[in-house]
């Protein structure tokens, strides 16, 4: 026992250990690269955000532009007082999309500035700016100014008659609104804010999670915000940073691990099973060791006692095997006895059985991708009603015949037939890139033999046949599947279910379709095809809702 016990303790070992490295190595090397690829998106951010503000400045500098250069706008400046400019101003802000214009002296003073919510503008914000483009003699001015709480990015051009009279300038906030644009265009969560003291200006993130953010130390890059683990990447830009202000981008590393999570939970599983499995190999093994060392003492001891008679049958072929048969060679030497029964002609063990069915060559698969068509006829019992059987026989195999006729000239194989029903398939045995485009054409072609048969039978007389296809492309595992005395090449796996799943969609009457697809063979298509999209539906034995297309 002590024996057995220390074979079962290896075996499970070495299948936990083996499990434990697989999972480490999965989980540090689906991180590993989860992080390169959010610092790639990082890497992009700056330069994303910088062009999305030249963009928007390059806009909001036209428009200003226009504005100085208008006759009608120069007169107002010259010859109305803030208010009345003001007015003037308010009526041109919607149609700048802009959150505030402003007009200010060369000094830096605020001649006339409106906001979109109504609110006064501070004497002196732009002196900064005047006193930039002063210094670089530039045509223009750009950069951040704190309207009370909210920061906006301002652009200023010269208003020339025809000395520099004026500037005119026009400003959008920093806020949710550009945050989302810059999320929706880098594919990250962005953050807005102002660093002394720290506020939340705009964000992509639930309110929440924002002002944890804000709140969290700012040398942080890996916070863990509503129990989710994200990196943190500062965009460098210098005017958000004279302003006191700052931008973030953020990616949820718990979410681009979710997938290798799911993947972790299917291996854990496989796992136990695997080691339940080697348990029981493991017992097996043991079992065939210490048995036959058992048998070898007890021989011993029989032929100490002078039993030379006695035999000592194994029925291995290995060196406990070779011992047994020089055990029962010492026996024949030392006393007569009968020939050593003939093992060949013996059953083997039921354990010896065991391991060549599991080992044997002839058997196993391979995964790869294919295209499964299943085809049912319809109203094929209501038929087997009303004809003899062989009659029955004699349809059913014209209508076979014709459809496998199809299916073989498309390039598909015909796996089985069931009853009525008949599976094929597309990219095996021998792989096919348009396996997806061959089992259409072969339902195209499926539907011009049931109508031509249908032709047949109206001449002798025989109702029409019907039939309702169903097609789905996925991974599966191909191969010999059986037993050691009877094989089958054919495919298993959900993919093959859901094919068999969509065949049984074309008896809905309010699809009208006689052949259905399923959205990875739609993907997988390289010609076009006249396809009709039915929307989502959940098959059975699913909880997920797939996307279907008739074939039209």
């Amino acid at each position: 026992m002590r024996f057995r016990l220390r074979v079962l303790l290896l075996f499970v070992s070495l299948v936990a250990a083996a499990l434990g490295v697989m999972l480490f190595v999965v989980n540090r090397s689906a991180e590993r690269e989860a992080v390169a690829e959010i610092e790639r998106r990082f890497a992009g951010a700056t330069d994303t955000f910088g062009q999305l503000v030249a963009r928007q400045n390059d806009q909001a500098a036209a428009f200003a532009s226009l504005l100085a250069a208008d006759y009608a706008f120069k007169r107002a400046f010259a010859d109305t007082d803030a208010i009345t400019l003001e007015s003037n101003l308010r009526s041109l802000l919607l149609r700048a999309d802009a959150h505030a214009i402003a007009v200010v002296m060369p000094d830096g003073a605020t001649r006339a500035a409106v906001r979109r919510d109504g609110r006064r503008v501070s004497e002196g914000l732009f002196s900064p700016l005047v006193a930039r483009a002063d210094e670089l003699e530039a045509d223009r001015a750009e950069g951040c100014v704190w309207l009370d709480d909210e920061l906006h990015e301002f652009v200023l051009v010269p208003l020339l008659a025809p000395e520099l009279v004026a500037w005119v300038g026009l400003g959008r906030r920093i806020d949710t609104d550009l945050a989302a644009d810059l999320s929706q265009r880098s594919g990250l969560e962005v953050v807005f804010g102002r660093v002394n003291p720290p506020r939340v200006l705009g964000s992509t993130l639930a309110p929440a999670l924002a002002e944890a953010f804000a709140a969290r130390p700012r040398d942080d890059t890996t916070p863990s915000l509503g129990g989710e683990r994200f990196l943190v990447a500062a965009i460098d830009l210098p005017d958000l940073a004279r302003a006191g202000a700052s931008a973030h981008v953020l990616a949820s590393l718990d979410a681009r691990l979710a997938p290798t999570r799911r993947l972790q939970a299917r291996l854990l599983l496989a796992g136990g099973l695997l080691l339940a499995g080697a348990l029981g190999a493991a017992v097996l093994f043991a079992r065939s060791l210490s048995r036959p060392v058992q048998a070898l003492a007890a021989h011993t001891r029989r032929i100490a006692a002078g039993d030379y008679a006695a035999r000592l049958d194994l029925r291995r072929r290995d060196e406990l095997g070779e011992l047994a048969s020089a055990f029962n060679a010492m026996s024949a030497g030392l006393a007569e006895r009968d020939r050593v029964r003939d093992l060949l002609d013996k059953n083997v063990s039921p354990e010896v059985a065991a391991r060549l069915l599991r080992d044997g060559h002839a058997l196993g698969g391979e995964e790869r991708e294919v295209t499964v068509l299943f085809c049912d006829l319809r109203g094929f019992t209501t038929l087997s009603e009303g004809l003899a059987p062989p009659e029955l026989v004699t349809l059913l195999n014209r209508y076979l015949d014709r459809m496998s006729a199809a299916v073989e000239e498309a390039g598909g194989i015909i796996d089985k037939y069931i009853g009525d029903e008949i599976m094929a398939l597309f990219g095996a045995p021998v792989a096919a890139a348009d396996s997806a485009d061959r089992a259409v054409r072969a339902a195209l072609a499926m539907r011009a033999a049931l109508a031509g048969l249908n032709r047949e039978l109206a001449a002798e007389g025989r109702p029409p046949l019907g039939f309702g296809v169903g097609i789905n492309t996925a991974r599966v595992v191909a191969g010999n599947i059986g037993s050691h005395r009877r094989l089958n090449y054919s495919v298993i796996g959900d993919g093959v279910n859901l094919a068999a799943r969509l065949q049984t969609l074309t008896r809905r009457e309010d699809y009208a379709a006689d052949v259905i697809l399923s959205e990875s063979t739609r993907a997988a298509l390289v010609s076009e095809f006249p396809l009709r999209d039915l929307g989502e539906v959940v098959v059975k034995g699913k909880t997920r809702a797939v996307r279907i297309h008739a074939l039209g």
